[in-house]
């Protein structure tokens, strides 16, 4: 996959409304986060305020909505906003809030979209941790059902199929989409929950959303929107995908794959959030320590580099002739840190590009066609040397191809230490035979 940055907002943002099934009154903050701090919901109207993370862990159980608690404090109705912060591709965010519940508008996630728009996205200096589906999974419950598929691509895809076919003001309708920005812009941010007219009276009687009217949200009755007009033929069904995208967003993670859905709910959405996450978790365990894919023998069979120029130890990750991840152990033994500095030893950063330019050529050495030939450097581009390597560190040398012909090879490449990215550059190579 390829490498993506994560992402926060550039400036402040604000709204404020009514809760849509409390009808309380709240004003709502967004502030930029830094990264790896996930989305955070923060009750500024406890004493101290409170803060709760967005991860499965803080899942709540509620009817007919999503909540996330932890301990006494608890939000209720995030999933809209969810909903836009997941299109918007935005991974670290503050969002603070004087009640407990977030504005529900007139239903729709719109109002949180065009306030993350005009806040700006922000790249940061780390990479996103998407979790990919690898297997296919399902959940049922009853005669709803969802399914979570491997796609190979980079995409979150989702098909709903919404079967009302007993009631005829909505009938049945099946939406299918790829989530991008742009997309849940045009197709998904104004369409807006609904209620049947049976479940509206049931609602208000039980003293919920007594605060709206037909004209405020969808009500339908055989007929079709009480007092109000669809917005798209199949409003409906869109609506259910906004929930959905708000719902995997619970995840922590952008999720990356193919989910299906037939009459799910928030429940059994949030169900496959946590099956998801947890066979994540358990891909990332195995992947913390992998095995070896290529040891210092085989790479010394591929590479013609020697000591003391040769920068990889080990391969531990390989998809095809695709992507590779690698390791370069840093020591005080390194020749060059005679040299560059002996007070302060730090690592050349033209060095960590020679280092991602070998994993490029072992990358390379996997398809047979550039067997018995030779990766030579020829171009670099948008290099960037973002923070000092010294002895100790674990340099993980991750290069992803991005084309690769006959004769030319291009890939995209990052260098980490724990975590962090140190390195960055697009690196253009001449493959000729090699005649050493």
């Amino acid at each position: 996959m390829h490498l993506k940055p994560q992402k926060t907002i550039q400036s402040e943002g604000k709204l404020s409304g009514k809760g849509l099934f409390s009808g309380c009154d709240v004003k709502v903050v967004f502030k930029p986060a830094g990264p790896d701090t996930g989305v955070v919901f923060v009750r500024t109207d406890m004493e101290p305020p409170a803060s709760i993370e967005v991860v499965p862990e803080n899942i709540a159980p509620r009817d007919r909505r999503s909540a996330v608690q932890k301990g006494a404090a608890a939000v209720e109705t995030p999933e809209h906003c969810l909903a836009a912060i997941h299109a918007m591709d935005i991974d670290n965010l503050v969002i603070e809030l004087d009640a407990g519940e977030l504005p529900g508008f007139e239903g729709s996630s719109d109002e949180y979209f065009k306030a993350l728009q005009k806040c700006g996205v922000q790249t940061q200096d780390a990479v996103q941790n998407p979790l990919v589906i690898t297997e296919p999974m399902s959940l049922t419950d009853g005669d709803a059902s969802i399914h979570a598929l491997p796609t190979g691509g980079e995409l979150l895809t989702i098909t709903y199929d919404l079967d009302y076919t007993e009631h005829t003001g909505i009938g049945r309708q099946v939406y299918s989409c790829d989530l991008t920005t742009n997309g849940y812009a045009q197709n998904l941010s104004k369409a807006r929950t609904f209620a049947l007219e049976a479940e509206a009276r049931q609602m208000q009687a039980a003293g919920i959303c007594t605060h709206l009217g037909p004209k405020d949200i969808l009500v339908i009755n055989s007929d079709g929107p009480i007092k109000n007009t669809f917005r798209f033929p199949d409003e409906c069904v869109r609506h259910k995908i906004v929930d959905l995208i708000g719902d995997l967003k619970l995840a922590g993670r952008p999720v990356v794959g193919r989910i299906v859905a037939y009459k799910s709910g928030h429940a059994l959405n949030q169900q496959l959030v946590k099956k998801l996450v947890e066979n994540g978790a358990a891909a990332d365990k195995k992947g913390a320590a992998p095995e070896v894919e290529l040891d210092i023998k085989r790479i010394q069979r591929i590479l013609p580099h020697r000591y003391p120029f040769l920068l990889v130890d080990r391969v531990v990750e390989i998809e095809g002739d695709r992507r590779i991840k690698a390791i370069k152990n840093v020591t005080i033994n390194e020749q060059f840190f005679q040299g560059h500095f002996p007070a302060t030893p730090v690592m050349p950063g033209v060095l960590i590009v020679e280092a991602l330019a070998q994993v490029c050529g072992l990358l390379f050495a996997q398809k047979l066609e550039h067997t018995g030939k030779l990766a030579v450097l020829l171009t670099m581009d948008a290099v960037k040397i973002r923070k000092s390597v010294v002895p100790g560190d674990q340099l993980m040398l991750i290069a992803k191809a991005d084309k690769v012909r006959s004769r030319a090879a291009k890939c995209n490449c990052m260098a980490m230490v724990a975590g962090d990215v140190v390195a960055e550059a697009q690196l253009k190579f001449m493959l000729v035979d090699d005649e050493l």
